[in-house]
């Protein structure tokens, strides 16, 4: 779900290129983000709206959202041409872009909302991939952002005991001092507070904070995690709700 091309040689590139790095995050989490979303953008009408599914991996997070957008126009775009090559198969529109460097393939104020999923955590430069953002979305528009929470529950028991967060990673290679056995490449994590400060600072209105839960808690836990939604400082998943000043 990476959208800002990684370096050239190797590392970062050819990590996001395998396909085995997963391109997907769980379903709770996209159908919380996309009820959000049609919340804040209401009925199609005479004049469907444009939205983008920035970092849109295989395209299931748009595909689950797209049944609550109906009317709507959704487009994917992402850096990797394997996750494109997914993302065809389930979105009519996909296209390759990335945050730096030339910029997405699109002009000025032309969007009217931007998904932003599970991947602002994977990013070298978070500034300029809001910068861009803002370029492309109307004054007004919406930017729907998920991220997981460095403070989420479980997390604040695990660095008590000396543990490694949940969702961070020290190597691209290995798992190293925390539960879990996937790598997924996040560089960044965030706080509730710090999401907030870092999407205002960015030329944003923080509309509201949401929290989701996260797929990978093991089965027993599960209840709690959703209970911890309600309080979004405390839960897995962090969804952010801003508008472009």
């Amino acid at each position: 779900m990476n959208t800002t091309a990684p370096p050239r040689h190797g590392g970062l590139r050819d990590f996001y290129e395998d396909p085995a790095v997963p391109v997907a995050s769980g379903t709770p989490r996209a159908l919380r983000q996309a009820r959000m979303l049609a919340q804040a953008l209401g009925t199609a009408g005479s004049a469907p709206c444009t939205v983008l599914d920035i970092g849109c991996g295989d395209g299931t997070a748009a595909a689950t959202a797209a049944p609550l957008l109906t009317g709507h126009r959704i487009v994917g775009v992402d850096w990797s041409q394997d996750a494109l090559s997914r993302a065809r198969t389930r979105l009519p529109y996909a296209v390759r872009g990335e945050l730096t460097g030339g910029g997405l393939p699109f002009r000025d104020g032309c969007v009217d909302a931007v998904l932003f999923s599970e991947v602002v955590e994977h990013l070298v430069d978070p500034d300029s991939a809001l910068d861009e953002i803002r370029r492309v979305l109307r004054p007004g528009g919406h930017l729907m952002l998920s991220t997981p929470n460095l403070a989420a529950w479980y997390n604040r028991a695990l660095l008590l005991a000396g543990v490694q967060p949940v969702f961070s990673e020290v190597s691209l290679r290995a798992i190293h001092g925390r539960p879990g056995r996937e790598v997924v490449g996040h560089l960044r994590l965030y706080t509730a507070r710090a999401l907030r400060e870092f999407v205002a600072a960015s030329g944003f209105e923080v509309v509201r904070l949401a929290g989701a839960p996260f797929h990978g808690v093991p089965r027993p836990l599960r209840a709690l995690d959703r209970l911890a939604c309600a309080r979004p400082s405390l839960s897995s998943i962090l969804l952010l709700h801003a508008r472009r000043t």
